[in-house]
């Protein structure tokens, strides 16, 4: 099984709804973000994915939320902002605009750091 990661980083401002503490008050991060495919072979020219397509898929993630604050953004006006929802967002996200991909490779988690220490991950059941 092969394997590939891709990190890139932005900054956004939330407030956690429903959240007793000083996270329910608007505050931001410097966030970063891994994503991970996998598969099981390469393509012709010996690649499970270019990294230049997939770092232009998550930057355009990340530019949606870079420099915002993330309760105005869909889908964060009903979802919670959590790192955990945000994991969430860039997994959706990123599975929906990756289409050249060899037979079998899909992305396997998205990890994302709101701070230093704290992380948060998601991984689909398959």
């Amino acid at each position: 099984m092969f394997q590939v990661s891709v990190e890139e980083t932005f900054s956004s401002g939330h407030a956690l709804r429903g959240y007793r503490g000083k996270c329910e008050n608007v505050h931001g991060h410097n966030y970063r973000v891994r994503v991970t495919l996998e598969g099981p072979q390469l393509d012709s020219i010996g690649m499970l994915v270019d990294f230049t397509a997939l770092k232009k898929i998550i930057r355009e993630v990340t530019g949606t939320l870079d420099h915002q604050f993330m309760n105005d953004l869909e889908p964060f006006k009903i979802v919670n902002p959590s790192a955990e929802n945000v994991a969430k967002y860039f997994y959706d996200e990123v599975s929906r605009q990756l289409t050249e991909l060899p037979p079998g490779a899909r992305v396997t988690d998205v990890i994302v750091w709101e701070t230093d220490t704290s992380r948060a991950q998601y991984r689909p059941v398959v």
